[in-house]
């Protein structure tokens, strides 16, 4: 007995022994440290909700702690999201992540990277030069252990670089501005649909859809250089046909959609909206940004606050940047959306026919470009993969096993981005918006924005406010991206770029507010086409009502209006289902009664939304399964805008093709419904008083690594039940082709800000988990709740305030 107690003793022993030692790679918030490649003192302040104070003596000095910082809080992260941009996955997990590694290699976004950093102005080359050094320097003056993930996967990380940041920003791009994947799609479907019926599935915007500059009553829009003017232009208008080549027709659309990376979350989007003094309580100009993207933990955003001579800015970084992406200095704030641009185009190339090695041209024929990757895989041989590449970029069809059906039909696809042009100085524009003064050195910063392009409200200390949406967005001699397109006549060529002038720019417009959230930006009489993507008009409108309702607004109003869950798209579907929908069961009409008296808020504690969204999952299904076949599962998203059109009178998707009976809307709105309470009976019990939309609609936040060990997933994750849908204002995102958690959120507003504009004002921000990426930190997800709640954390700026809320200092100095 003796000895099993000393055993376990000893277990025990064992067990705190390890857990110190992994506390050793908390950070240090106190002390000093000297460290090689910093010109003068920095101290480092950490406040109270463990977000970071900078304050150095230069810009450079600032981006070095700032790498410093970043690297003690977020290594992993930073580690893990650079071995995604370099397409260098493979070496820590072996051949699970081959596919993605392929693909990334054969875009090229790494080498594009280094291009880039090469064009760069030299004072930004130093300022990311500095932000590695930095990164580096915790490398080699760390005294405890890596993080877990380094430990559990055995590995140690290399010296940061700085294409290694730019290559970052490229994936955000990616993220934001990729809809090649919607042109395989088409593609598919124009095997067996119609023009009309593919334009169906994605209905054009709403022409009583609110613009960014009809909301800003902006009505004097006109072309700032005459050089655009010289320009072909291209119309928003739905092409007539579904294909630009009837080769196009024959083509393995599938096999090419298989090669590319998992689609993003279902929901992007996001929210920013500015009001001048004359609308707000205090008189000052207020701004709120709140971007939507998918939900991890530790947090996409990790926030700071960087002051320096020139140079006093605060908001949220992305881990492996220099500077706030998103934030505000002390004379003025900015916040992004997407703009959704249509800048990737898939382009089938024809090859030789007597020369696989060439490919035509308008002007004959043209050898491809080549490269040659080798791809490094854990507990397997190397890989080499050699790129070939065509005048509109990579050649992505090679991918594919053995790539034998495009080349059996003397076929290659290419793939243009706008992103991977060699001059693309996206990362300058990054590290200088946070060291302009006004509205005119911001948009100068501006120019250099290219990718993605982004819809970007301004408000300063003077009362004004500003919209400015830059980005590069290809004109083509014909054609608008709708589909694949021809590649060896020119015809849907790019032929130039929407000149900078000519992008879509406001400053204090007669109304005195700006709102976007991702719907369409300009009217039918902007001479350029930017995209049909545009998302629904639901978010932007309940922006207006909300903005109306009030005469003076604050950061308070402001902070309901950035939790509000009132689904408009709801307002707007669900009384025409109600009409045609027969009572069916029991089930249904209890649910159907429900439905009928509910006040359309995605509240999470309520039934209602719950049987609402399963309804929707499965009227997607009933209304689009049997015409898509095997193109629906990736089709297959709550699209109110298409089940809207689907059903109205005449139409032929209500019907099942699959029998000889012709059904109409009323059969399958029932046929869904019945369905779906099934299956919410099945997983939540038979009584619908103790449903809650909460409880399968949680926000999610993953771990990347730790959350896919068997048994230890929900040590390090994130999971809290939460309101709002996909186009309610706190916008909230799901995957309903998940079979296993359909409903469950993982997009979202991952950062929330607020911005007074008084000189003295407090400002807010918040993000999803909390600063540290450490699961040992007591900061891993110290933020979650307060984010879930609507709550913020204020946004500290001046030095007493900060010093009165430290929890520790850091001092720097050159070695």
């Amino acid at each position: 007995m003796g000895g099993l107690s000393g055993l376990i003793v000893l277990i025990i022993l064992v067990l705190i022994g390890g857990y110190l030692w992994a506390r050793g790679s908390l950070p240090e918030l106190n002390g000093d440290i000297q460290l090689a490649g910093l010109k003068g003192d920095v101290e480092v302040i950490r406040d109270d909700h463990a977000v970071p104070h900078i304050y150095a003596e230069s810009v450079n000095d600032a981006a070095f702690a700032m790498g410093f910082v970043h690297a003690q809080d977020r290594l992993w992260q930073m580690e893990f999201q650079r071995r995604v941009g370099a397409g260098r996955l493979s070496e820590l997990f072996g051949e699970d992540t081959l596919k993605i590694d392929r693909f990334l290699r054969t875009l090229g976004i790494y080498r594009s990277a280094e291009r880039n950093f090469a064009n760069l102005a030299p004072d930004v080359q130093a300022v990311y030069e500095a932000y590695a050094a930095g990164v580096n320097a915790f490398l080699t003056t760390r005294g405890g252990p890596l993080p877990p993930e380094f430990l559990l996967l055995g590995h140690e990380p290399e010296p940061w670089r700085p294409a290694d940041s730019i290559a970052w920003m490229k994936m955000m791009a990616w993220d934001l501005g990729g809809n090649a994947l919607d042109e395989a799609l088409r593609a598919r479907m124009a095997q067996n649909l119609s023009a009309e019926q593919i334009g169906e599935l994605w209905p054009d915007y709403p022409e009583d859809g609110p613009t960014v500059f009809a909301s800003s009553a902006a009505h004097d829009l006109s072309l700032q250089s005459e050089a655009a003017l010289d320009l072909p232009l291209q119309s928003e208008a739905a092409p007539d046909l579904p294909l630009q080549s009837e080769a196009a027709l024959d083509l393995p659309w599938a096999a090419l959609a298989a090669i590319f990376p998992p689609r993003p979350p279902e929901g992007l989007g996001s929210n920013n909206w500015v009001l001048a003094g004359e609308h707000t309580a205090s008189g000052n100009t207020l701004l709120a940004n709140d971007p939507h993207l998918g939900l991890q933990i530790p947090s996409l955003w990790y926030l700071a606050h960087l002051s320096a001579p020139g140079l006093d800015v605060a908001g949220a970084t992305l881990p492996g940047l220099p500077m706030p992406v998103l934030g505000r200095t002390a004379n003025f704030a900015w916040g992004f959306t997407n703009t959704n641009p249509d800048v990737q185009d898939l382009f089938i190339e024809r090859l030789h026919p007597d020369d696989p090695n060439r490919y035509l041209v308008p002007s004959g024929s043209a050898p491809f470009e080549t490269r040659e990757e080798i791809i490094r895989i854990k507990d397997g041989s190397d890989e080499t993969l050699t790129v070939r590449e065509t005048r509109h970029g990579p050649v992505v069809s090679d991918i594919i096993g053995g790539s034998g059906e495009f080349l059996r039909a003397g076929h290659v696809i290419a793939f243009a981005w706008t992103a991977l042009r060699d001059d693309d100085l996206s990362a300058q524009a990054a590290a200088r918006i946070g060291l302009a003064e006004d509205w005119g050195g911001f948009t100068v910063a501006l120019r250099d924005f290219h990718a993605p392009q982004q819809n970007i409200v301004f408000a300063d200390i003077h009362g004004n406010i500003g919209y400015f949406a830059p980005g590069r967005v290809p004109i083509r001699r014909s054609g608008n991206g709708w589909m694949p397109a021809t590649g060896w006549t020119g015809e849907q060529d790019w032929v130039g770029l929407i000149p900078t002038g000519a992008l879509p720019r406001l400053f204090n417009p007669r109304s005195g507010r700006i709102i976007t959230a991702n719907n369409k930006v300009v009217g039918p009489h902007y001479p350029y086409f930017i995209s049909r993507d545009w998302s629904p008009p639901h978010r932007a409108k309940r922006i207006e009502t909300l903005l109306s309702d009030v005469a003076s607004h604050s950061a308070e109003s402001f902070a309901a209006i950035q939790a509000d869950t009132t689904s408009r798209a709801a307002q707007s579907l669900l009384p025409m289902l109600l009409e045609i929908t027969p009572p069916g069961s029991d089930a249904a009409h209890a649910a159907l009664n429900r439905l009928t008296a509910w006040d359309h808020i995605m509240a999470a504690e309520d039934a209602e939304p719950l049987i609402y969204m399963a309804w929707l999952r499965e009227l997607m299904r009933t209304l689009f399964a049997d015409e898509l076949g095997a193109t629906f599962n990736d089709y297959w998203s709550i699209r109110e805008s298409a089940i809207s059109g689907a059903l109205k009178p005449g139409s032929l998707w209500c019907d099942d093709s699959a029998t000889a009976a012709l059904e109409d809307c009323a059969w399958a709105a029932s046929k869904a419904l019945e369905h779906a309470l099934q299956y919410l009976a099945e997983h939540y019990g038979d009584n619908m008083d103790g449903w809650a939309w909460g409880e399968a609609h949680y926000a999610y936040s993953d771990h990347e690594v730790l959350g896919r060990v068997p048994g230890l997933g929900p040590l390090f994750e994130v999971r809290l039940a939460n309101g709002g849908a996909r186009n309610t204002v706190n916008a909230a995102g799901f995957t309903i082709r998940d079979q296993e958690m359909p409903f469950a959120q993982n997009h979202g507003p991952a950062y929330r800000a607020i911005y007074d504009l008084d000189p003295l004002g407090q400002s807010l921000f918040i993000q999803n988990t909390g600063q540290s990426g450490n699961p040992l930190s007591s900061h891993y997800r110290d933020f979650a709740e307060i984010w879930r709640d609507g709550k913020y954390v204020p946004l500290l700026m001046n030095r007493a305030q900060i010093e009165s809320a430290s929890i520790g200092t850091l001092r720097l100095s050159p070695q």
